[in-house]
């Protein structure tokens, strides 16, 4: 309740006119957590992790999947954020993402590849990290132009081809696919459009091979995993 009051006297908003209601919680929950404003007791508890591992495995068709993409139809991506495939989106990625499934605060959006009706992958889009010294080098960025201009940037949070799935070059395929559609997805849901994607790969785990592939520049290491 907190928050959306401050939302409204702030007239801080989306640009689709939606309170910026999350952004807002994580602000005053930092400031509580600095020792700067005491907040009042939750009236609810809120315990996002206990929420996420009682996400149910929706059980689907687990028959390999293998061969080259010729050998295929062509593959489809369809945007599932509220739809009644986000369920099974969110299943898919925290039973078979080594990070599991974890609500993204803030604006993004869900996709889910198909080959026919069989589910091969899951993508998860968010609000771009607030702060990465090297890519805000790379594109020229001040503090001040990357206050006004970070909304452009969505990050790619999560990227699972399914275990079952081994198909030479389909990740490569989906996200050019993906990159293809998600501005204007986001300018449906959001009312502006992405510019610029970001994504951070875990380099004790992956070589990034299929960013490579789609000709991402990769702009310097960051400190922490996402």
């Amino acid at each position: 309740h907190i928050s959306k009051v401050l939302c409204r006297q702030w007239d801080w908003r989306q640009p689709n006119g939606s309170l910026k209601d999350m952004a807002c919680r994580e602000v005053l929950l930092t400031l509580n957590r600095k020792g700067l404003i005491t907040l009042p007791p939750r009236l609810i508890s809120a315990h996002n992790d206990k929420r996420n591992r009682s996400i149910a495995r929706l059980e689907i068709d687990q028959t390999p999947i293998t061969g080259n993409l010729s050998d295929f139809a062509p593959v489809i991506l369809k945007s599932v954020r509220n739809t009644s495939l986000e369920p099974l989106y969110n299943s898919l990625v925290h039973h078979h993402h080594y990070l599991g499934y974890r609500q993204i605060v803030g604006n993004h959006l869900k996709y889910i590849a198909y080959i026919d009706d069989r589910p091969l992958a899951c993508l998860g889009w968010g609000s771009a990290a607030w702060s990465v010294k090297c890519r805000d080098a790379f594109i020229g960025w001040d503090k001040k132009t990357k206050e006004q201009r970070l909304h452009f940037v969505a990050n790619n949070t999560r990227f699972l081809v399914l275990p079952w799935v081994k198909v030479k070059c389909l990740a490569s395929k989906i996200l050019a696919l993906n990159i293809k559609s998600i501005s204007g997805d986001w300018m449906t849901v959001y009312h502006h459009p992405l510019y610029l994607l970001e994504t951070f790969i875990e380099q004790s785990r992956f070589k990034g091979t299929c960013y490579k592939a789609g000709n991402w520049i990769k702009v310097g290491q960051t400190k922490g995993i996402a």
